[in-house]
C-alpha cells in the first residue's frame, strides 16, 4: 500500500460507504470508491452475492484455487464484508444504524426490491439526512420500463449498441461493456454528490443506469446519428470509412491499428510503410477517392502487411510522431506491457488463496492522494462482528441472539 507521508490513503479517506449490491454493476462502482480510499462495507445475504457463484464466465472457467470465483474476487477488492438477513426486524435496523454511521448507499436491486425492505432513499434519510444514496437501475427511476428487470447484454441490446462492431452482415454483436461503463458513470455520479454535500450541506439520492449509461458510452456515434437523423454505417475492416482508421493483420498472426484523421496522416503513413507511390496514386490521391477504392486499398494494404512480422513492423514505425499506431493486445499482454506496469494500471498482490496474482486498479493518477490496493475480496460475512461490536456497538451476547435469529452467520 502506498501512503502518503501524512498518512493519506486517497481522495475520498475518511468516508464509509454502504454497499448493498450484486453482480458486476454496482460492485464495480463501490470498488472504485474504494481503490481511492473509501471505507467500503459489503453488505450480502446469508448465502452471499449471486457473484460468489460463477463459476464459468463467457466460456472460461472462472475458478479460482479453495472455490473462490474469479469474478467476485475481481469484482470486490478492498471491500469489508458482512452478511445480514434483511428480511428480518433486526436485520433492518442494522442497516439503520450503518446508515447513520455511513456517508454513501448504494445499492442495485430491482425497483421497488429496496422499499419493500424499509431500505429506500426516504427511509435511510430518516437515520442520517445528509446520506448519499446511489442506486444503479436497469432502465432509469422514470418511465414504463423503470421495474423492467435487466443485466448488461439488454442494456447494449436498448441503448442501439449492438449494431456497431462484429460482422459485416445483419447480426448483433455483445460488447460486453455495458457493466463496467455503467459502473463508471455510478461513481461519477457520486462523487458529484460528494461535492454538492461538501458545498452545499445536504445528501441526494444518484440513479445511473444501464441504459443511459450505454447511450453515453457511444456518444459521438448516437449523437452524430440524431443531428444528420441517419444511422451510423456498420464498421468492417475490410470496407472501412478510412483505411487510416483501421487495423491489419502481420506475417506472424499479430495485428496493428493505426487511428488516423484523413488527408494530412496519408503520406506520412504511405512513407512508413515502405510505399510512397501510394502518395499520388489516383486511385487512392483524395479522401473521396480512397473512400470509393477502399476495399482494393485494404486488400493492397493487408497483402504489405502480412509480409512482415509484428515485430519487425512495430520496429520500423517506433519513434515515427507522424503517424499514430499501436499493437493489437490480448489480456494476458497486459501485465508485461510496460506502460501498463509504470502507471500502476494492473498491480501485484499477493492473495491469500491463489498467492501473486494481477489485478486491476482504477486508472485514475493522483499526484498527493494516490490510489492504492490494500486487501481482496472478503469472505462471506467476515467482517461481521467486528463491524457491529467495533462501529455499531453491539456486545458479544447480541452476537450470539442475532445468530440464534438467523439475523447474522
Amino acid at each position: 500500500m502506498r501512503d502518503q507521508p501524512d498518512g493519506t490513503k486517497g481522495p475520498l479517506d475518511g468516508l464509509r460507504v454502504i454497499d448493498w449490491t450484486m453482480w458486476q454493476f454496482g460492485p464495480v462502482s463501490t470498488m472504485m470508491l474504494a481503490d481511492m480510499g473509501a471505507e467500503v462495507i459489503k453488505v450480502e445475504s446469508l448465502d452471499g452475492d449471486h457473484g460468489r457463484n460463477v463459476g464459468r464466465s463467457v466460456g472460461l472457467d472462472s475458478t479460482l484455487p479453495n472455490g473462490a470465483s474469479a469474478f467476485f474476487e475481481g469484482l470486490n477488492r478492498q471491500k469489508l464484508g458482512i452478511a445480514l438477513n434483511l428480511k428480518t426486524p433486526e436485520g433492518v435496523a442494522i442497516m439503520y444504524k450503518l446508515a447513520a454511521k455511513s456517508d454513501i448507499f448504494v445499492e442495485n436491486f430491482r425497483k421497488g426490491v429496496a422499499e419493500r425492505l424499509g431500505l429506500g432513499y426516504e427511509d435511510l434519510v430518516k437515520h442520517n439526512e445528509k446520506i448519499i444514496y446511489a442506486s444503479a437501475s436497469g432502465y432509469g427511476p422514470k418511465g414504463p420500463d423503470s421495474g423492467k428487470p435487466a443485466f448488461a447484454l439488454t442494456a447494449e441490446a436498448r441503448a442501439g449498441a449492438l449494431w456497431w462492431f462484429g460482422p459485416p452482415d445483419d447480426t448483433p454483436h455483445q460488447l460486453d461493456i455495458a457493466d463496467q461503463s455503467a459502473a463508471v458513470m455510478l461513481s461519477y455520479g457520486i462523487l458529484g454528490a460528494i461535492v454538492a454535500r461538501e458545498r452545499f450541506g445536504f445528501g441526494q439520492k444518484v440513479d445511473v443506469s444501464h441504459l443511459g449509461s450505454m447511450i453515453w458510452a457511444r456518444g459521438m456515434q448516437n449523437q452524430i446519428s440524431l443531428l444528420v437523423d441517419r444511422e451510423y454505417q456498420r464498421f468492417d475492416r475490410n470496407s472501412p470509412g478510412n483505411v487510416l482508421w483501421n487495423y491489419y493483420q502481420c506475417g506472424d498472426g499479430r495485428w496493428i491499428a493505426f487511428s488516423m484523421g484523413q488527408d494530412r496522416y496519408w503520406a506520412p503513413f504511405c512513407r512508413a510503410v515502405g510505399r510512397p507511390d501510394l502518395i499520388d496514386d489516383p486511385r487512392f490521391d483524395t479522401p473521396e477517392n480512397r473512400y470509393q477504392n477502399r476495399e482494393k486499398l485494404v486488400d493492397l494494404l493487408d497483402a504489405l502487411f502480412l509480409s512482415r512480422t509484428s515485430g519487425e513492423w512495430e520496429k520500423s514505425l517506433q519513434g515515427n510522431d507522424d503517424i499514430i499506431w499501436e499493437r493489437v493486445q490480448r489480456n494476458l499482454d497486459l501485465p508485461k506491457d510496460p506502460q501498463v506496469v509504470a502507471n500502476d494500471y494492473i498491480v501485484e498482490y499477493d492473495h491469500p488463496a491463489i498467492g501473486p496474482s494481477n489485478w486491476l486498479q482504477t486508472p485514475v493518477t493522483y499526484s498527493k492522494t494516490p490510489l492504492s490496493t490494500r486487501k481482496m475480496a472478503p469472505a462471506l460475512g467476515e467482517n461481521t462482528e467486528e463491524t457491529l461490536i467495533g462501529l455499531l456497538g453491539y456486545s458479544w451476547d447480541d452476537m450470539v441472539a442475532l445468530k440464534d435469529k438467523k439475523v447474522i452467520l
